[in-house]
C-alpha cells in the first residue's frame, strides 16, 4: 500500500494558503483580477502565506513523485519533478507587485516568470505522459488528464486575453491541477 496521506496533506495545507494568503494582503490586492503570483509579490506584507502556499505544492508533488515513480514512466516522472522544482523555485523567485508604483527588482521578477512557465509546460507534459501510460495500459479514465492539459494551455492564454480576471482564471486553473495530483496520489 502506497502512504499518499503524505502529498494529500501536503497539497491540501498549499491550496488552504494560497486560498486565504489575500486575506493578509493590501485592500487593493483582488483575487478575482490579481494572480497567486501578485499574491506573493516582492515586498508585500503578508506574501509570505502564499509563497508558503507554493513550497507545500512544490514539496507535495516531489514527494509524490517519489511515491509513483514505479508507476509512471521516467519521463514523466522526471516532468513532474521538474514541476516540483520550478514551483519551489517560482516560491524563491517573488513576482513584482500588482502596484504600478511599488518597487521590485526586475531581475527576481523575470526569474518568477521563467519559472513559473516552465513549470506550467512541465506539467502539461507530464499529464499528457501520465495519460498516454494509462491509455497504453487499456485505461480510458483520462477525463480529468484532458481537462488538466485544457486548462494548463487554454487558461493562461484567456489570461492574456481577459487580464481583468487573471486571478480568477489561474485559480480555476491551479484547482484542476491540484485535483489531478491528488487523483493520482490516490
Amino acid at each position: 500500500m502506497r502512504l499518499t496521506a503524505g502529498p494529500i496533506a501536503l497539497l491540501v495545507a498549499s491550496a488552504v494558503c494560497l486560498a486565504t494568503a489575500p486575506i493578509l494582503l493590501p485592500e487593493s490586492y483582488s483575487w478575482i483580477a490579481h494572480t497567486t503570483s501578485e499574491s506573493a509579490a516582492q515586498g508585500v506584507e503578508g506574501a509570505w502565506l502564499a509563497r508558503l502556499g507554493f513550497l507545500l505544492w512544490g514539496f507535495g508533488v516531489l514527494w509524490e513523485v517519489r511515491l509513483n515513480r514505479s508507476r509512471w514512466d521516467k519521463w514523466t516522472a522526471r516532468l513532474h519533478l521538474a514541476f516540483g522544482v520550478f514551483m519551489i523555485a517560482t516560491a524563491a523567485f517573488s513576482a513584482r507587485p500588482w502596484e504600478a508604483d511599488a518597487r521590485f527588482d526586475p531581475i527576481e521578477d523575470a526569474l518568477h516568470s521563467f519559472t513559473a512557465t516552465a513549470m506550467g509546460f512541465a506539467f502539461a507534459l507530464g499529464v499528457l505522459g501520465a495519460m498516454l501510460h494509462k491509455l497504453r495500459q487499456g485505461s480510458r479514465r483520462v477525463v480529468l488528464d484532458v481537462i488538466a492539459i485544457a486548462a494548463a494551455t487554454l487558461i493562461p492564454i484567456c489570461m492574456a486575453i481577459w487580464g481583468d480576471v487573471d486571478g480568477l482564471l489561474q485559480r480555476f486553473m491551479f484547482l484542476t491541477a491540484y485535483a489531478w495530483y491528488v487523483r493520482e496520489a490516490l
